[in-house]
């Protein structure tokens, strides 16, 4: 009499498989979609372009995840990051008058306190602190002792935006936690490297210091904003080479102090973004695949 060997085999492979057919399916995790930071930069009164391409961004419902912002463009940063749509920053310009923002002193390390533009700010914002912006929100300035870029995320938002904006010989270094500050645009004119810093994997970056305006400045308030201006220029072409797109509105014929052009800023910040708008869209919908 012959006995057949059992084979577990058959067996094994049975309870195998009814294992797997009860394990409950993994789904794959989401893509996470592309975080994209708007980086606004230094300009003085050529920051009312920032208004315009903030209005064909939102008209064509680019997704903006971050903003970074130096000098003017803090200014207008916060407000937008805060929840004014562009269109109410339009009108809020126009409404604008130096004497909102402008606190003269007597000269002593600047002429302007810039009491005003941080009050403006704040009471804009409601007295909002950074941290509890709807858009997480970044306004660079320079440390003038140290020389070194500093980055502000928290804290009283119109303090850090009047830091941004303090023009060396303009304004008068602003006082925080010991420390003294000067425009962001200093070092960091267009801070497409806070914005990286901070994980932005697509930067739009706003160049309005492009281009020098051929006249001849009048008094030392011009000539001083002019010089700036040359600064912003130079320093600003190495980090916009690490943006994915530049905007960069031709408002080198508007004056660094000019309030009167600010209309025309606007619609040059437009013209410029609807030129830029292929390739943003063109380089959201290549993230998504």
């Amino acid at each position: 009499m012959h006995l057949k060997r059992f084979s577990p085999f058959p067996i094994l492979i049975l309870i195998l498989f009814t294992l797997i057919s009860c394990m409950p399916k993994v789904i794959p995790p989401a893509e996470k979609p592309p975080k994209v930071a708007l980086v606004l930069g230094a300009g003085a009164s050529k920051g009312f372009a920032h208004i315009g391409v903030l209005k064909v961004l939102q008209s064509n419902k680019i997704p903006i995840h971050m903003i970074v912002g130096t000098s003017a463009g803090s200014f207008v940063g916060s407000l937008y990051a805060y929840g004014y749509d562009a269109y109410q920053l339009h009108r809020m310009s126009l409404a604008l008058e130096k004497s909102d923002i402008i606190d003269f002193t007597v000269p002593d390390n600047g002429f302007i306190k810039g009491e005003k533009l941080e009050k403006y700010v704040n009471s804009a914002l409601r007295y909002a602190p950074m941290e509890s912006l709807r858009i997480p929100f970044f306004a660079v300035a320079t440390d003038i002792q140290r020389g070194e870029e500093v980055i502000f995320g928290t804290g009283n938002t119109g303090t850090a935006v009047r830091a941004s904006c303090a023009i060396p010989g303009i304004f008068k270094p602003v006082p925080i936690s010991g420390r003294f500050y000067v425009d962001g645009g200093v070092v960091s004119p267009v801070a497409v490297n806070v914005a990286r810093l901070y994980g932005a994997d697509i930067v739009i970056a706003v160049d309005i210091s492009s281009g020098i305006d051929e006249s001849v400045p009048q008094g030392t308030i011009e000539t001083l904003l002019q010089s700036i201006d040359i600064m912003y220029s130079r320093i600003a072409s190495v980090q916009l080479q690490k943006a994915d797109v530049v905007i960069r509105p031709n408002v080198m014929h508007i004056g660094s102090s000019d309030f009167s052009k600010r209309h025309e800023a606007i619609l040059e910040g437009e013209k410029a973004a609807n030129e830029a708008l292929p390739r943003i869209l063109q380089i959201l919908s290549n993230s998504k695949h």
